[in-house]
Protein backbone atom coordinates (compact mmCIF):
# COMPACT_ATOMS: atom_id res chain seq x y z
CA UNK A 1 0.00 0.00 0.00
CA UNK A 2 1.55 3.61 -1.31
CA UNK A 3 1.45 6.21 1.49
CA UNK A 4 1.42 10.16 1.23
CA UNK A 5 1.96 12.98 3.11
CA UNK A 6 -1.04 14.50 5.05
CA UNK A 7 0.19 18.16 4.12
CA UNK A 8 3.23 18.82 6.29
CA UNK A 9 2.45 17.28 9.58
CA UNK A 10 4.58 14.21 9.35
CA UNK A 11 1.44 11.84 9.38
CA UNK A 12 1.61 9.49 6.09
CA UNK A 13 -1.56 7.85 5.32
CA UNK A 14 -2.54 5.16 3.12
CA UNK A 15 -3.06 6.00 -0.77
CA UNK A 16 -6.72 4.54 0.01
CA UNK A 17 -8.81 5.76 3.25
CA UNK A 18 -11.76 3.81 4.28
CA UNK A 19 -14.96 5.62 4.24
CA UNK A 20 -17.70 4.63 6.90
CA UNK A 21 -20.77 6.86 6.33
CA UNK A 22 -23.00 3.17 5.54
CA UNK A 23 -21.57 2.19 9.44
CA UNK A 24 -25.06 1.76 11.49
CA UNK A 25 -27.12 2.34 8.31
CA UNK A 26 -26.58 0.11 5.62
CA UNK A 27 -24.12 -2.26 7.66
CA UNK A 28 -24.21 -3.96 11.25
CA UNK A 29 -21.70 -3.01 13.87
CA UNK A 30 -20.25 -6.70 13.25
CA UNK A 31 -20.21 -6.45 9.83
CA UNK A 32 -18.36 -2.75 10.14
CA UNK A 33 -15.72 -4.52 12.01
CA UNK A 34 -15.31 -6.70 9.79
CA UNK A 35 -13.95 -4.04 6.98
CA UNK A 36 -12.12 -2.12 9.07
CA UNK A 37 -10.14 -5.55 10.05
CA UNK A 38 -9.83 -5.88 6.30
CA UNK A 39 -8.76 -2.69 5.57
CA UNK A 40 -6.18 -2.65 8.17
CA UNK A 41 -4.73 -6.11 7.23
CA UNK A 42 -4.54 -4.87 3.72
CA UNK A 43 -2.76 -1.69 4.89
CA UNK A 44 -5.23 0.48 5.08
CA UNK A 45 -4.30 3.13 8.00
CA UNK A 46 -6.39 6.26 7.31
CA UNK A 47 -10.43 6.10 8.38
CA UNK A 48 -12.87 8.70 7.69
CA UNK A 49 -15.67 9.23 9.48
CA UNK A 50 -18.19 12.23 9.81
CA UNK A 51 -20.48 13.16 13.46
CA UNK A 52 -23.64 13.07 11.15
CA UNK A 53 -23.11 9.53 9.78
CA UNK A 54 -24.26 7.07 8.91
CA UNK A 55 -25.76 9.03 5.64
CA UNK A 56 -28.45 9.67 5.46
CA UNK A 57 -28.01 10.95 8.60
CA UNK A 58 -31.46 10.94 11.28
CA UNK A 59 -31.80 11.75 14.62
CA UNK A 60 -31.91 7.85 15.77
CA UNK A 61 -28.99 7.09 13.73
CA UNK A 62 -26.44 9.94 13.89
CA UNK A 63 -23.65 9.05 15.58
CA UNK A 64 -24.13 5.76 15.20
CA UNK A 65 -20.72 5.01 12.67
CA UNK A 66 -18.29 6.97 15.25
CA UNK A 67 -19.39 4.77 17.81
CA UNK A 68 -19.01 1.36 15.49
CA UNK A 69 -15.43 2.77 15.00
CA UNK A 70 -14.81 3.46 18.83
CA UNK A 71 -16.19 -0.22 19.80
CA UNK A 72 -13.49 -1.70 17.28
CA UNK A 73 -10.72 0.83 18.58
CA UNK A 74 -11.49 -0.70 22.28
CA UNK A 75 -11.72 -4.27 21.07
CA UNK A 76 -8.49 -4.41 18.26
CA UNK A 77 -6.32 -1.80 21.32
CA UNK A 78 -4.70 -0.40 17.92
CA UNK A 79 -5.43 3.45 17.91
CA UNK A 80 -1.88 4.18 17.54
CA UNK A 81 -1.73 2.73 14.40
CA UNK A 82 -4.36 3.95 13.02
CA UNK A 83 -5.18 7.25 11.40
CA UNK A 84 -8.96 8.86 12.16
CA UNK A 85 -10.62 11.43 10.13
CA UNK A 86 -14.00 12.91 11.48
CA UNK A 87 -15.99 16.18 10.51
CA UNK A 88 -17.85 18.50 12.34
CA UNK A 89 -21.38 19.39 10.88
CA UNK A 90 -21.80 22.78 8.74
CA UNK A 91 -25.43 24.68 8.86
CA UNK A 92 -28.57 22.58 8.34
CA UNK A 93 -29.18 19.79 10.35
CA UNK A 94 -31.77 20.54 13.31
CA UNK A 95 -30.97 17.39 14.86
CA UNK A 96 -27.57 18.12 16.03
CA UNK A 97 -26.73 20.38 18.62
CA UNK A 98 -30.48 22.12 18.04
CA UNK A 99 -29.14 23.67 14.72
CA UNK A 100 -25.54 22.76 13.67
CA UNK A 101 -23.12 25.30 13.13
CA UNK A 102 -19.65 26.34 13.08
CA UNK A 103 -19.25 28.61 15.71
CA UNK A 104 -16.35 28.11 18.48
CA UNK A 105 -18.97 26.89 21.03
CA UNK A 106 -20.49 24.01 18.56
CA UNK A 107 -17.08 22.99 17.39
CA UNK A 108 -15.79 22.32 21.07
CA UNK A 109 -19.38 20.47 21.64
CA UNK A 110 -18.79 18.37 18.66
CA UNK A 111 -15.30 17.21 19.03
CA UNK A 112 -15.78 16.48 22.65
CA UNK A 113 -19.23 13.89 21.90
CA UNK A 114 -16.73 12.37 18.29
CA UNK A 115 -14.13 11.66 21.19
CA UNK A 116 -16.45 9.90 23.43
CA UNK A 117 -18.39 8.21 20.62
CA UNK A 118 -15.13 7.27 19.07
CA UNK A 119 -13.77 6.28 22.69
CA UNK A 120 -10.22 8.04 22.29
CA UNK A 121 -8.44 11.20 23.29
CA UNK A 122 -7.97 12.75 20.13
CA UNK A 123 -8.25 12.47 16.38
CA UNK A 124 -5.56 13.23 14.04
CA UNK A 125 -7.53 15.14 11.28
CA UNK A 126 -10.52 17.28 12.09
CA UNK A 127 -12.55 18.64 9.62
CA UNK A 128 -15.30 21.46 8.67
CA UNK A 129 -17.56 19.45 6.58
CA UNK A 130 -19.61 21.83 4.34
CA UNK A 131 -19.00 25.79 4.94
CA UNK A 132 -20.98 27.69 7.06
CA UNK A 133 -21.75 30.36 4.50
CA UNK A 134 -23.96 30.24 1.52
CA UNK A 135 -21.43 29.06 -1.42
CA UNK A 136 -21.06 25.99 -3.89
CA UNK A 137 -21.17 22.88 -2.61
CA UNK A 138 -23.34 19.05 -2.98
CA UNK A 139 -23.54 19.93 -6.69
CA UNK A 140 -24.24 23.68 -6.97
CA UNK A 141 -23.10 25.80 -9.82
CA UNK A 142 -23.09 29.18 -10.18
CA UNK A 143 -22.23 31.09 -7.50
CA UNK A 144 -25.49 34.08 -5.94
CA UNK A 145 -23.88 36.09 -3.65
CA UNK A 146 -26.36 37.31 -0.47
CA UNK A 147 -25.33 40.08 1.06
CA UNK A 148 -27.84 39.57 4.03
CA UNK A 149 -26.66 36.06 5.13
CA UNK A 150 -25.50 35.20 8.75
CA UNK A 151 -22.74 33.24 8.31
CA UNK A 152 -20.46 31.89 11.29
CA UNK A 153 -17.04 33.82 10.29
CA UNK A 154 -14.58 31.59 9.07
CA UNK A 155 -11.75 33.53 11.45
CA UNK A 156 -14.01 32.44 14.67
CA UNK A 157 -14.32 28.98 13.67
CA UNK A 158 -10.26 27.91 12.37
CA UNK A 159 -9.78 30.06 15.87
CA UNK A 160 -12.12 27.42 17.87
CA UNK A 161 -9.84 24.92 16.18
CA UNK A 162 -6.67 25.87 17.32
CA UNK A 163 -8.22 26.13 20.51
CA UNK A 164 -8.35 21.85 20.16
CA UNK A 165 -5.00 21.61 18.18
CA UNK A 166 -4.27 23.22 21.78
CA UNK A 167 -5.85 21.33 23.80
CA UNK A 168 -4.34 17.76 22.55
CA UNK A 169 -7.80 16.76 21.46
CA UNK A 170 -6.84 17.52 17.23
CA UNK A 171 -3.33 16.64 15.63
CA UNK A 172 -4.35 18.02 12.28
CA UNK A 173 -7.15 20.35 10.42
CA UNK A 174 -9.21 19.75 6.96
CA UNK A 175 -11.82 21.31 5.26
CA UNK A 176 -14.56 19.40 3.08
CA UNK A 177 -17.04 20.55 0.30
CA UNK A 178 -15.12 23.61 0.07
CA UNK A 179 -14.16 26.20 -2.67
CA UNK A 180 -11.06 27.38 -3.60
CA UNK A 181 -12.23 30.69 -2.27
CA UNK A 182 -12.85 29.26 1.24
CA UNK A 183 -8.98 27.23 0.94
CA UNK A 184 -7.08 30.41 -0.21
CA UNK A 185 -8.88 32.83 2.84
CA UNK A 186 -7.95 29.39 5.32
CA UNK A 187 -4.59 29.63 4.46
CA UNK A 188 -4.42 33.54 4.77
CA UNK A 189 -5.71 33.87 8.26
CA UNK A 190 -3.89 30.77 9.26
CA UNK A 191 -0.65 33.09 8.26
CA UNK A 192 -2.08 36.11 9.56
CA UNK A 193 -3.09 35.00 12.91
CA UNK A 194 -0.97 32.45 13.64
CA UNK A 195 -3.71 29.48 13.22
CA UNK A 196 -3.06 26.31 12.46
CA UNK A 197 -2.89 25.77 8.99
CA UNK A 198 -5.32 23.50 7.14
CA UNK A 199 -3.38 20.05 5.45
CA UNK A 200 -6.57 18.48 3.80
CA UNK A 201 -9.32 19.48 1.54
CA UNK A 202 -11.91 16.34 1.06
CA UNK A 203 -14.26 17.36 -2.11
CA UNK A 204 -15.93 14.57 -4.11
CA UNK A 205 -13.67 13.80 -7.40
CA UNK A 206 -14.04 10.95 -10.25
CA UNK A 207 -14.77 10.40 -13.67
CA UNK A 208 -17.86 12.03 -13.50
CA UNK A 209 -17.12 15.10 -11.51
CA UNK A 210 -13.37 16.45 -12.08
CA UNK A 211 -14.29 19.98 -10.88
CA UNK A 212 -11.41 19.80 -8.49
CA UNK A 213 -9.11 20.29 -11.15
CA UNK A 214 -10.36 23.68 -11.98
CA UNK A 215 -9.22 25.59 -9.00
CA UNK A 216 -8.03 23.58 -6.47
CA UNK A 217 -5.58 21.32 -7.81
CA UNK A 218 -3.08 24.37 -8.49
CA UNK A 219 -3.78 25.02 -4.60
CA UNK A 220 -3.25 21.40 -3.73
CA UNK A 221 0.38 21.37 -4.99
CA UNK A 222 1.35 24.90 -4.83
CA UNK A 223 0.06 25.01 -0.88
CA UNK A 224 0.42 21.06 -0.07
CA UNK A 225 -2.95 20.73 0.53
CA UNK A 226 -3.64 17.59 -0.96
CA UNK A 227 -7.19 16.32 -1.95
CA UNK A 228 -9.37 13.59 -0.03
CA UNK A 229 -11.50 12.19 -2.76
CA UNK A 230 -15.18 11.41 -1.81
CA UNK A 231 -17.51 9.23 -4.08
CA UNK A 232 -14.56 8.06 -6.18
CA UNK A 233 -17.25 5.93 -8.18
CA UNK A 234 -19.83 8.51 -7.87
CA UNK A 235 -22.11 6.24 -5.28
CA UNK A 236 -21.16 3.39 -7.04
CA UNK A 237 -22.71 4.34 -10.64
CA UNK A 238 -19.45 4.12 -12.29
CA UNK A 239 -19.23 0.46 -11.57
CA UNK A 240 -22.10 0.35 -14.28
CA UNK A 241 -24.33 -1.36 -11.94
CA UNK A 242 -26.92 1.09 -12.32
CA UNK A 243 -26.97 0.83 -16.06
CA UNK A 244 -30.32 0.98 -17.88
CA UNK A 245 -32.51 1.57 -15.40
CA UNK A 246 -30.98 -1.03 -13.17
CA UNK A 247 -31.93 -1.24 -9.27
CA UNK A 248 -29.95 -3.66 -7.73
CA UNK A 249 -30.64 -4.83 -4.46
CA UNK A 250 -29.69 -3.56 -1.35
CA UNK A 251 -27.92 -1.24 -3.79
CA UNK A 252 -27.50 2.91 -2.30
CA UNK A 253 -29.94 4.10 -5.02
CA UNK A 254 -32.30 1.79 -4.61
CA UNK A 255 -32.73 2.15 -0.88
CA UNK A 256 -32.39 6.23 -1.30
CA UNK A 257 -34.01 7.50 -4.35
CA UNK A 258 -33.16 11.03 -3.18
CA UNK A 259 -29.77 10.87 -3.99
CA UNK A 260 -29.49 11.77 -7.98
CA UNK A 261 -26.21 13.79 -7.83
CA UNK A 262 -25.06 10.63 -10.10
CA UNK A 263 -28.43 9.94 -12.18
CA UNK A 264 -28.85 12.00 -15.32
CA UNK A 265 -29.60 10.76 -18.38
CA UNK A 266 -25.64 13.10 -19.29
CA UNK A 267 -24.15 10.81 -16.33
CA UNK A 268 -25.72 7.80 -17.92
CA UNK A 269 -24.47 8.64 -21.12
CA UNK A 270 -20.59 9.35 -19.76
CA UNK A 271 -20.73 6.24 -17.14
CA UNK A 272 -21.85 4.29 -20.51
CA UNK A 273 -18.60 5.45 -21.97
CA UNK A 274 -16.81 4.58 -19.56
CA UNK A 275 -17.63 1.24 -18.69
CA UNK A 276 -17.56 0.64 -22.41
CA UNK A 277 -13.73 2.07 -22.39
CA UNK A 278 -12.83 -0.47 -19.30
CA UNK A 279 -14.78 -3.55 -20.67
CA UNK A 280 -12.19 -2.91 -24.14
CA UNK A 281 -8.99 -2.93 -22.22
CA UNK A 282 -10.89 -6.29 -20.07
CA UNK A 283 -10.77 -3.95 -17.01
CA UNK A 284 -13.26 -4.11 -14.04
CA UNK A 285 -14.73 -0.42 -14.74
CA UNK A 286 -14.93 0.05 -10.70
CA UNK A 287 -11.53 -0.71 -10.57
CA UNK A 288 -10.27 1.72 -13.25
CA UNK A 289 -12.53 4.68 -12.02
CA UNK A 290 -10.97 4.14 -8.50
CA UNK A 291 -7.24 3.56 -10.81
CA UNK A 292 -7.89 6.87 -12.01
CA UNK A 293 -8.58 8.77 -9.38
CA UNK A 294 -5.20 6.98 -7.48
CA UNK A 295 -3.31 8.00 -10.19
CA UNK A 296 -3.69 11.91 -9.91
CA UNK A 297 -0.68 13.77 -8.40
CA UNK A 298 -2.86 16.20 -6.29
CA UNK A 299 -4.01 13.35 -4.41
CA UNK A 300 -3.07 12.29 -0.65
CA UNK A 301 -6.21 9.77 -0.07
CA UNK A 302 -8.84 7.88 -1.99
CA UNK A 303 -11.85 7.43 0.17
CA UNK A 304 -13.10 3.83 -0.69
CA UNK A 305 -16.39 2.82 0.47
CA UNK A 306 -18.50 -0.85 0.07
CA UNK A 307 -21.57 -2.44 1.74
CA UNK A 308 -20.21 -6.16 1.14
CA UNK A 309 -17.10 -7.72 1.72
CA UNK A 310 -16.77 -8.31 -2.17
CA UNK A 311 -17.46 -4.42 -2.96
CA UNK A 312 -14.26 -3.63 -0.46
CA UNK A 313 -12.34 -6.40 -2.05
CA UNK A 314 -12.85 -4.84 -5.87
CA UNK A 315 -11.64 -1.23 -4.07
CA UNK A 316 -8.72 -2.55 -2.57
CA UNK A 317 -7.77 -4.77 -5.77
CA UNK A 318 -7.53 -0.94 -7.38
CA UNK A 319 -4.81 0.03 -5.15
CA UNK A 320 -2.39 -1.80 -7.58
CA UNK A 321 -3.96 -1.28 -11.22
CA UNK A 322 -1.79 1.10 -13.06
CA UNK A 323 -3.84 2.68 -15.92
CA UNK A 324 -1.60 2.46 -19.13
CA UNK A 325 -1.04 5.18 -21.69
CA UNK A 326 -4.28 3.77 -24.12
CA UNK A 327 -7.07 4.07 -20.87
CA UNK A 328 -5.68 6.90 -19.61
CA UNK A 329 -6.06 8.44 -23.28
CA UNK A 330 -9.49 7.06 -23.80
CA UNK A 331 -10.50 8.71 -20.21
CA UNK A 332 -9.20 12.34 -21.32
CA UNK A 333 -11.55 11.41 -24.84
CA UNK A 334 -14.49 10.97 -23.34
CA UNK A 335 -13.99 13.84 -20.33
CA UNK A 336 -13.67 15.94 -23.57
CA UNK A 337 -17.10 15.00 -24.85
CA UNK A 338 -18.56 14.66 -21.69
CA UNK A 339 -17.08 17.31 -19.12
CA UNK A 340 -17.88 17.09 -15.82
CA UNK A 341 -21.96 15.97 -15.95
CA UNK A 342 -22.20 15.43 -12.12
CA UNK A 343 -20.38 18.77 -10.93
Amino acid sequence: MQTRPLGSTGIEVSRLCLGTMTFGEQNSEAEAHEQLDRAVAFGINFIDTAEMYPVPSSPESQGRTEAYIGSWLKARDSRDDIIIATKASGPGLGHLRGGSRLTREQLHQAIDTSLERLQTDYVDLYQLHWPDRKTNFFGKLGYEHDEEESAVALEESLSALKELVDAGKVRAIGLSNETPWGVMRSLHLAERLDLPRIVSVQNPYNLLNRTFEVGLAEIAHRENVGLLAYSPLGFGVLSGKYLDGARPTKARLTLYERFQRYTSPQAEEATRAYVDLAREHDLDPAQMALAFVNSRSFLTSNIIGATTMDQLESNLTSESLKLDQTVLDGIEAIHRRHSNPCP
